[in-house]
Parts: structure tokens; sequence; C-alpha cells
């Protein structure tokens, strides 16, 4: 095991503890990563030192990828950085009927073998320290289940998803429901099928098996967001004993602009563009399209007239050694298509910093395709989501989005999901959210939602004094 040395300073919240010590475990996928440094900053941003522990080229990853944050505050968390094992490699599979990223199933499976070089760690800090607190992804609850066994140590797991989308995995889950729902609760919920493989399911059971030895859970979401369902989720027989705190948005909701030398070149063309003109379209780093989807999702942003940045790149994958490899370059464009679309469209192949693109004013949608990091970005900059769900938690992060917030509008139903969706119907949403009238309904509201967020997260706001008794509780 080797690690980064860092310093820890000074906050502007208080002077840093040094009798106590958090540790984040992460879950290897990009979406859990970015969360979980996030909440590292700000635990940080509290005077607590943070060390961060995860698989070298995956810590490398989370922090080349970190947007919102001045990039000198990393130096401030201690990277544990651990050796990822040799695994088989395998590419994305674009013609699968379940979109779950199975590829990397082999690295879900070799986060298992964490749980010897983990007890390790927390003995080592535990005699150094005279409190640490473990925040670990719920899908690392194997690896680090022997906090249980240190004396001075209390862990709490983060659920990376959202309130409603967990309390809904958790009532399917209960043969005998301990009470009644709301009428207001919306009748119809995606099921499971389709969401990920059965090898994931299997993964996720025996972390699930394990869980119950932490004291609480924390929620990358806002009650001003999802007060209701953290109500429910707190009515769950599992959680009576427990504390529930909803620490989010986990990302800033206040950009600074960037370094000008290192600015992406998508800001420089949304500079030029009118306020809420423009259609950001992303659907992640676990999705891979099929080369018929691509062309019909070209053709119906071409057919919208709309403006559009759109982010074309497979899912991420690993090579042997674990390094991120760069995304293919995808030919599956029409021929000329780009330069047909250069007035009104930008294809970007890269990584995006979607951050920035969502907190800019010219960018008035996002075609999405619902993973809650892109959905608690979107509310918090007030941007509506077109929602076109792939698999995992986002057929019902799309429910949320659309039927409870009403700041979206769906794309397909989850029962289609297996078909092309047509250049037609994309063109039709992409004009319907930036152009129609109920558009500009679901607009104002995105827009009201976000201000109310920011302002949550201000000093005395809602979510801004959820993390404080977060903070109170853990320095107790």
């Amino acid at each position: 095991m080797s690690s980064q040395t860092c310093y820890q300073s000074k906050t502007q919240n208080s002077k840093t503890n040094p009798q106590m010590v958090a540790i984040m475990v992460p879950f290897p996928m990009q979406g859990h990563l970015n969360e979980a440094l996030h909440l590292s900053h700000l635990i940080n941003s509290y005077g607590i030192p943070v060390h961060y522990v995860g698989y070298t080229p995956y810590n490398h990853q989370a922090k080349l990828r970190l947007h919102g944050r001045d990039t000198e505050n990393l130096s401030k968390i201690h990277f544990h950085d651990l050796q990822l094992p040799t695994l088989n490699s395998i590419p994305p599979n674009q013609e699968g009927q379940i979109k779950f990223h199975e590829h990397l199933q082999p690295l879900f499976d070799a986060s298992l073998s964490l749980r010897q070089p983990m007890f390790q760690l927390l003995k080592e800090l535990s005699s150094k320290y005279t409190r640490i607190v473990v925040i670990h992804d719920t899908l690392m609850a194997f690896a680090v289940q022997d906090v249980k066994l240190i004396p001075n140590a209390e862990a709490f797991a983060l659920h990376t998803v959202s309130a409603f989308t967990i309390f809904f995995y958790m009532w399917e889950s209960l043969n005998e429901k301990p009470f009644q729902l709301d009428s207001n609760i919306p009748k119809y919920i995606p099921s499971n099928e389709g969401c990920f493989t059965p090898e994931f399911a299997d993964f996720v059971a025996k972390q699930h098996k394990i869980l119950n030895f932490e004291s609480g859970r924390l929620y990358n979401t806002s009650r001003l967001i999802e007060g209701k369902y953290m109500d429910l989720l707190g009515e769950l027989p599992v959680n009576l004993k427990k504390r529930l705190f909803a620490v989010g948005p986990l990302n800033p909701v206040q950009i600074k602009p960037g370094n000008k030398d290192n600015k992406h070149r998508c800001l420089d063309w949304l500079d030029k563009q009118e306020v809420n003109s423009v259609i950001y379209v992303s659907f992640g780093t676990a999705t891979t399209m099929t080369d018929d989807q691509i062309r019909e999702l070209a053709s119906g942003l071409e057919k919208s007239g709309q403006k559009f940045i759109w982010v074309l790149r497979d899912a991420d994958k690993f090579g042997a050694f674990g390094q991120v490899e760069s995304p293919r370059l995808l030919p599956q464009l029409p021929e000329g298509y780009e330069e047909r679309v250069r007035k009104k469209g930008l294809v970007i192949r890269e990584w995006a910093p979607q951050l920035e693109i969502l907190a800019h004013p010219s960018t008035g949608g996002f075609l999405s395709h619902c993973g809650w990091n892109s959905c608690m970005e979107s509310i918090s900059m007030g941007v509506p989501i077109a929602a076109w769900p792939m698999h995992y938690d986002q057929p019902k992060n799309s429910v949320l989005v659309t039927q409870v917030l009403g700041i979206g509008t769906l794309v397909r139903d989850w029962g289609d999901r297996t078909n092309v969706i047509a250049s037609t119907t994309i063109e039709n949403v992409v004009v319907k959210l930036m152009m129609s009238e109920e558009g500009r309904e679901i607009r104002r509201r995105a827009a009201e939602l976000g201000r109310r967020v920011q302002e949550s997260v201000a000093k005395g706001g809602s979510s801004r004094l959820e993390v404080d008794n977060f903070i109170a509780h853990i320095t107790r």
C-alpha cells in the first residue's frame, strides 16, 4: 500500500481537528468516485483531515475529472493509492439487451479483495487518532466491514443514488409493507428489469447483506428536493435506529471561472450563444450507444433546429493495468454531419466539464441518461432535463425528475428500452423542452428549484444545516 502525503491546513470554517480523521472509501465508478471526492472536500472544509482510499488509477481519475473546485484543495486530501490487480478486460457491449456496464464486473469483484488492506489501514490510523469516522460507499460494505472491530471507529454508509430510488428499491424488497403509501406517490415505478446484469445484482446483494454495522447513512440529496422520501426512508424498519443525513448537493453550486489557459473549447463556444438557447447532450461515463441509435440521435438533433453540445463517447473501460482508456473515435456520424451542424452544434469526443456547461447561462436544457450525479448537477444549476434512462438507478430517477419534481420530460418509457428511439421522437422532445409553452413552464420550475437549492447550501440554509448537524454528530 502506498500513499501520497499532503498537508493539513486551517479552513474558513474551523481549525484543523488533529484528534479525529475521516476515511473515505468510494466504489470505483466515476459517479461514485466523484461524489466521494466532493464530500471529502466538504468535510475537510470543517477542519477534519480526510483520507481517500482507492485503487491508484481510479484515485487519479477522480482527481483529473473533478470540476468546480480549486485544484490546490486536492493537496489537502490524503490519497491512499492501492495496487489494482490484473483484470480481464472486455469491451463494452453495444448490442446487449441490458446496457449496464458488464465489462467492469471484474473490477467490481476485485474490490472484494480490499478487506484485508482496509483493516490494516484502519488499525494504523486508529492508533494515531482518538476517533476515526469511516464513510464508505454502500457497495464497499464488504471491504470495510471490519470497522466494527476498531473500538474508536464509527462507520457511515454513503448512498450515491436518489432517496426516491433507494426507497423504492427497499420497499419492493419487503415481503410485508410496514405502512401504506400516500395517494400522491407515483403509481407507476419502473421495475428493476433490465437495469443491471444478474452478476451485478448478486454483487449488490452481497454488499447489502453485510450492511448494518454503520451508525448512519448519508445521501447526496437535499430535503428541499426529496424531503418526503427521506422521511419515508426513516420510517423503514432497517433505518429506525440510524441517523439519516441529506448532505447534498455535494457538487459546488457556484462555479468560479476557470483558468483562461485551460478553458475548454466548448465554453468559448457557449460564450457566443444566446441565454438558454443550447441543449446539452450527454449520457455519462457508463453508456455505449449502438451505431443505429447514434445516427438517429444525430438526425433528431439536426432536425430540431436547436443549438446543442453533444458529448459523444463510449463507456469508460479499463486496460490491463487499470488505466482508464481514451474513448475510441466514433465513426458512426453521418458523412459531413459536423460540418453541416457547425453553426448550431458542437460534438465533443473527450471528457467535458459538465458542471461548467450546466452552470453556463447559454445552457437551457439537458438531454440526459439521468444518472444521479447528472440529475443533482442539473437541478442545482436550474437546468431542465429531457430524461432518457439507460440502466442502473436511471429509470426511477427519471420518474422523480419528470413526475415528482416536474422539471423534465421523458424521452422514452422504460418499457421501450430495447427499441431504437427514432429521430422524430428525439426531435419532438428537444423542441418541446426548448421551444414549447409546456417546455417554458418546465424550465420555469427548474430555475425556481435551482434557485432554492442554491440558497439552501448558503450559511443558515437547510442543506447547510444538515451538513452542520452531521459534522456536529461525528465530532461529538
